[in-house]
């Protein structure tokens, strides 16, 4: 590697850096997002199949899930 491009080189590295540090921070938030919306639809899944009968017994998760929405009193 020639010394005379080592500060251009560096420069390039410190913005693909950057970049990367970015595209991570845009990827969590996304990531974030479509758990949520899984869980949203899950539930909504959940509800609709209860209304017609299909589901015998609450999964250990929901019965969690619904413990930790009940407000305390």
């Amino acid at each position: 590697m020639d010394p005379r491009y080592t500060g251009e080189i560096l420069k390039h590295l410190e913005k693909q850096s950057e970049l990367l540090k970015e595209a991570k921070i845009s990827m969590s938030e996304e990531l974030h997002q479509l758990k949520v919306e899984e869980e949203m639809l899950m539930r909504k899944f959940y509800e609709i199949m209860s209304a017609h009968g299909k589901v015998k017994k609450i999964p250990v998760k929901f019965q969690m899930m619904e413990k930790l929405e009940t407000p305390l009193r």
